[in-house]
């Protein structure tokens, strides 16, 4: 049976709370799933919310990034932080513009980021980003150097303090406009990969991997 986390005072959803999740592997699948995720934070009084890849480990979400971004060097001192992940599935269409709405899957995760400090610990993290970005990469591409590896920074984020919102289905449109002669219904959105682009200066006879052939999102269940 799926795990629950209790929502705070801070990550339970008000606004059309039906469409709230706090089922452990409903959050899990959605921040898999995602390949962007915006940490937002404030530095010297300004608020700033910032687009930066992720992935996670066990309950735990991995954020990284160069040793000189303000974000990440602000972060690891231990201020409260907001990361948001949102999933398009689909646009709305009701009869009433009032009604228009999206189908979507979001998570929000509160909480302070902790720096990855240990040699291994850190390579074994950025083998964990590499791998949610393209699963089967990493065992093909050259490993980190310790210079790459003293420019980066990884940080991670409990996932101890979160929530999903969720919503699925069709317009929901008041009753006396369900006979008005406008279409109304769905349109599906998905993340398809196009043909791969191969470089300018790849070697003749390589082969592309079946990963990138065959690259597909995990989807969420």
């Amino acid at each position: 049976m799926s795990q629950t986390t209790a929502p705070s005072p801070r990550t339970t959803v008000k606004r059309l709370p039906i469409r709230a999740s706090y089922d452990r592997e409903a959050i899990r699948s959605i921040l898999d799933e995602a390949l962007i995720c915006h940490l937002g934070f404030a530095s010297g009084g300004q608020p700033y919310v910032i687009p930066t890849i992720h992935a996670r480990r066990d309950d735990h979400l991995l954020i990284h990034g160069s040793q000189a971004s303000r974000m990440l060097r602000t972060v690891r001192t231990g201020v409260d932080v907001c990361v948001t992940v949102t999933l398009l599935d689909g646009l709305v269409l009701a009869r009433s513009a009032f009604h228009h709405s999206m189908n979507y899957r979001s998570v929000v995760i509160l909480g302070r980021g902790l720096e990855v400090i240990g040699h291994d610990e850190k390579l074994d993290a950025m083998r964990t980003l590499v791998e949610h970005v393209v699963p089967g990469r990493w065992n093909d591409a050259r490993k980190p150097n310790e210079l790459e590896l003293k420019q980066t920074m990884i940080l991670r984020l409990p996932i101890s303090e979160a929530s999903a919102k969720i919503r699925t289905g069709g317009p929901s449109d008041d009753e006396d406009d369900y006979s008005l002669p406008i279409w109304a219904g769905v349109l599906p959105l998905t993340l398809t990969p196009l043909a791969p682009i191969a470089d300018a200066r790849l070697g003749a006879g390589t082969v592309t991997p079946d990963y990138v052939r065959r690259y597909v999102r995990p989807l969420a269940t």
